[in-house]
């Protein structure tokens, strides 16, 4: 009898051991891959980053298809900070851009995405980088030249962006269109289907000196500066981009991109280094329309 017991004790004594050493192993094991991969990545050393292929000056595709613009050149720096070389960039439609990053198919989404309440129930974000104006952008000879006349026309916007939800609360009188992106909606323009398009300030220049179109009106949108978007709860990844971020605004390589890409256009000092800043514009205050860019 005694002998039985003592085997049985033997045996659970060893099961006890084993067990303790296989948790001892998982919890190496888990150790190791938190030392290889510290921010969660899909996959180690390469952030795969959602974009917009069309939305120019921040993120689109040059003549040999590679990703540029305003954004794209500041995350691949901020990116690089964190200690992160390879940053794969995949175009994708604007609204698919934070599910893409909610669902785990994308590490960050970096498309001028300005941030909201709604969309932070989605997603978290770094802290703003950007901010400016939206434009309501018609054809010469429309006859549209202020946003009031919009009641009773055809309004373009993308799906998703920031401009589709003011143009659902603010230009209630307007038949609201939704395309997937600018090209499709300003194409549509072009062609009679719509009589305007509501977009971004600084992408509507673009199609000002493409098209010859006009500008019926530059709205203030202080209130949802643009940020990178990551998943709920990567508080590693968006604390090592924010820490990116704001060191490449104290070390003048936000200011240097900004000159780069939006010429002539005076910067929201906020993101200036701070020996250049002399005292940073409250967030709602009003400028001249040419003076900011804006996010989606």
């Amino acid at each position: 009898m005694k002998k039985n017991l003592i085997t049985r004790t033997l045996g659970a004594v060893g099961a006890a051991a084993l067990a303790a050493s296989f948790l001892a192993g998982c919890s190496s094991s888990g150790d190791a891959e938190a030392q290889e991969n510290p921010y969660g990545l899909i996959e180690p050393g390469t952030i795969r980053v959602a974009s917009v292929g069309d939305i120019k000056p921040y993120a689109y595709t040059d003549s040999n298809g590679e990703f540029t613009g305003f954004d794209v050149e500041l995350f691949t720096d901020v990116a690089e900070r964190a200690g992160i070389d390879n940053v794969v960039f995949t175009g994708q439609d604007f609204a698919a851009v934070l599910p893409g990053v909610a669902n785990g198919q994308f590490d960050v989404g970096v498309a001028a995405i300005g941030i909201t309440e709604e969309r932070e129930q989605t997603v978290d974000f770094t802290d703003g980088y950007l901010a400016g104006y939206l434009t309501v952008l018609t054809t010469a000879d429309s006859g549209i030249t202020t946003v009031e006349e919009l009641a009773g026309k055809r309004l373009g916007v993308v799906q998703g962006s920031l401009q589709e939800a003011y143009a659902v609360k603010n230009f209630t009188e307007a038949d609201i269109v939704r395309f997937p992106d600018n090209n499709t909606g300003v194409s549509g323009m072009n062609s009679g289907a719509i009589d305007a398009h509501f977009l971004d300030y600084e992408a509507a220049q673009d199609y000002i000196e493409q098209y010859g179109h006009v500008s019926a009106g530059d709205i203030p949108s202080f209130d949802a500066p643009a940020g990178f978007a990551v998943a709920k709860g990567n508080d590693e990844l968006r604390e090592a981009l924010n820490e990116g971020l704001h060191a490449a605004m104290e070390d003048g390589t936000w200011k240097e991109l900004y000159q780069k890409w939006f010429p002539g256009s005076p910067m929201p000092e906020q993101y200036l280094p701070s020996d250049e800043q002399t005292g940073a514009p409250a967030e709602g205050s009003e400028a001249p329309a040419e003076e900011s860019a804006d996010s989606q």
